[in-house]
């Protein structure tokens, strides 16, 4: 293996395999001269667990082989990064490794803090207790869906960034329309509790899903935060984040959406910002001290939601300002904050959110999107699978 090379991207997820695949399709200078660190051995298309775990999609659609994702002319160094040496160019990696570069690009992804909640690791799977978050346990969440029988069903948002900020909210409608269906949903109370201050942060799509959350008899309580599972005996604990108030509540199933951050060789090294996430220009997603260093994706300080859709319109502003740069050119590629948020209300019926920095709309499709449409919750089940693994990861979408 190499030990240098012209472009290094820490992650093999969305973002990093995203930028290689663009950055060969417009150099062939770069090939063979770009790696993807990365310690997995399988790439997920996560957006589809929510789908899984209301039973509409299975679980295998979502998994490939890492080598079958790895674009022709990259390489994959199947390590994990303990450390960054931005001032050397260099990173070292758990086997002792180093490897330079000219140019980094810092994509890791975001970290899921299982312990971050007490108990949740020793009942997640079992005693009603759900999450989609997981490969290994997001068939328990239709399990436990297609089996309740009534009683409480608890749904959780933590007090963190999370991948996808709809998505704690999107299993939850799939629940109750499941619920209905089931001819248990007169027996159930169903109940958000959420870190967040409201149901979503873009005011066009926050009144349209408050009127699904009326319809749909939903409470709610917001700016409370998970902190306890007690798994036996059907309990959690929460605090409310305004008042500081502790309070014990029981439940009969419980989906749980974990807290989430930024991984820690990342929040420990030069190159993040205080918060711990890779510190990078808005616009630019040059890193803010390191000239030949960007970033993007959930790892990143961009102020916006993380998704799938925000990376789409970020890799190219990275891969361009690259090609720029090395060029001597001005880097004119900006990222304006887009990000975009499928919102699934039911079976057959989504809100597709779309919006920037500014929390402004800006819609692609000829119609309304704050409307639940039949026809856009089959863009997210049939057609973004298809969009993502063809078109995404191949740099060409």
């Amino acid at each position: 293996m190499k030990s240098h090379f012209k472009i290094l991207i820490i992650g093999a997820g969305s973002a990093g395999i995203s930028v290689a695949s663009r950055l060969l399709r417009q150099s062939s200078s770069f090939k063979h001269d770009i790696a993807l660190i990365d310690p997995a051995m399988n790439h997920f298309y996560q957006p589809l667990w929510t789908l899984v775990g209301g039973g509409a999609a299975k679980k295998e659609a979502s998994k490939r082989d890492m080598k079958s994702v790895i674009p022709f002319g990259a390489h994959h160094i199947q390590q994990a990064v303990v450390e960054f040496d931005p001032d050397n160019n260099e990173v070292r990696v758990d086997d002792g490794q180093t490897v330079s570069y000219d140019y980094l690009v810092v994509a890791p992804g975001i970290e899921i803090n299982w312990d971050g909640i007490k108990g949740l690791k020793e009942t997640l799977g079992k005693n009603g207790v759900c999450s989609n978050y997981s490969y290994e346990h997001v068939d328990y969440t239709w399990e436990t869906i297609r089996n309740f029988k009534g009683g409480k069903a608890v749904f959780t948002h933590p007090n963190s960034p999370v991948k996808c900020g709809g998505a704690p909210q999107k299993i939850m409608y799939l629940a109750e329309d499941a619920f209905n269906l089931h001819g248990v949903r007169e027996n159930t109370e169903v109940t958000l509790c959420s870190a967040n201050p409201g149901i979503f942060d873009v005011e066009e799509y926050k009144r349209a899903l408050e009127k699904v959350i009326d319809r749909k008899r939903i409470k709610t309580n917001f700016r409370t935060n998970l902190t306890e599972v007690r798994g036996d005996k059907k309990e959690a604990v929460f605090e409310n984040l305004d008042t500081g108030e502790v309070f014990t509540t029981s439940f009969d199933m419980m989906h749980v959406t974990p807290p989430m951050k930024a991984p820690s060789f990342l929040a420990d090294s030069p190159l993040a910002s205080e918060e711990g996430w890779v510190d990078v220009h808005k616009h630019t997603l040059q890193h803010a001290k390191y000239d030949n260093v960007f970033g993007l994706g959930d790892a990143s300080n961009l102020p916006t939601s993380k998704t799938g859709a925000a990376i789409r319109k970020q890799a190219p502003v990275v891969a361009n300002n690259i090609i720029s740069h090395l060029k001597g050119a001005p880097m004119e590629a900006s990222y304006d904050g887009y990000s975009s948020c499928p919102i699934v209300t039911g079976y057959r019926s989504l809100i597709l959110a779309e919006f920037d920095y500014y929390k402004v709309p800006t819609e692609s499709m000829p119609f309304n999107q704050a409307k639940e449409r039949q026809s856009m919750y089959h863009l997210k089940k049939d057609f973004l699978p298809i969009i993502y693994w063809n078109g995404m990861l191949k740099g060409v979408m």
